[in-house]
């Protein structure tokens, strides 16, 4: 036989060798994990009175402090919806335009309660039926030093939507003094 031939074949060899060899000697990568999701947890002894207490004060906290959005309402006032009666601080207000006429034009103002009689300006949203014959917007009341909000008291209360250029009635809803779970440090105070 030729060496030319018989080099590579022997080369080939070798490196089969060294692969099976290096496969076997391998540590295995991989674990063994017990599935416990279907299973219970036991302690090894029993609850005491004192440890039974304290889990149902937990619970009673947790059912406390749960939380679950208002159903959607869908106040109307013309082409102007707003989604619930009623918010929490933290939660996102939407109002929702649908089906402004061509020649419809003007401001949807959020009046946030300044007492029970007199309010301010939050924010203005210009809508265009020309432009636009319906669209969605979010808002959500934030404390902010620059603007002057300072506490959760500046939105606690009842609030209006009134819309600048129309003849449609006012839109109300209310913002309590709950704070969505997990938005607490949001409404710190600021100033």
């Amino acid at each position: 036989m030729d060496s030319k031939i018989i080099i590579p074949i022997v080369v080939g060899i070798i490196i089969v060798i060294v692969g099976i060899i290096a496969i076997i000697n391998q540590e295995s990568t991989t674990m063994e994990v017990e599935d416990i999701l279907d299973k219970e947890l036991r302690p090894n002894e029993e609850i005491t009175p004192q440890v039974q207490e304290k889990l149902d004060e937990i619970e009673k906290i947790n059912l406390e402090n749960e939380y679950s959005p208002k159903d959607r309402e869908w106040i109307t006032s013309g082409p102007f919806q707003i989604d619930r009666s009623e918010y929490v601080l933290g939660e996102k207000i939407f109002l929702r335009i649908g089906g402004l006429s061509f020649d419809e034009k003007g401001e949807a103002v959020f009046l946030r309660p300044l007492n029970s009689t007199h309010y301010s300006v939050y924010l203005n949203v210009p809508f265009d039926g020309s432009d636009k014959s319906a669209f969605n917007y979010y808002l959500q009341p934030q404390l902010t030093k620059a603007r002057g909000f300072c506490t959760v008291n500046d939105f606690i209360g009842d609030w209006r939507v009134v819309f600048r250029g129309t003849d449609y009635p006012n839109l109300e809803f209310k913002i309590t003094e709950d704070i969505l779970p997990g938005d607490e440090e949001d409404f710190e105070p600021v100033c």
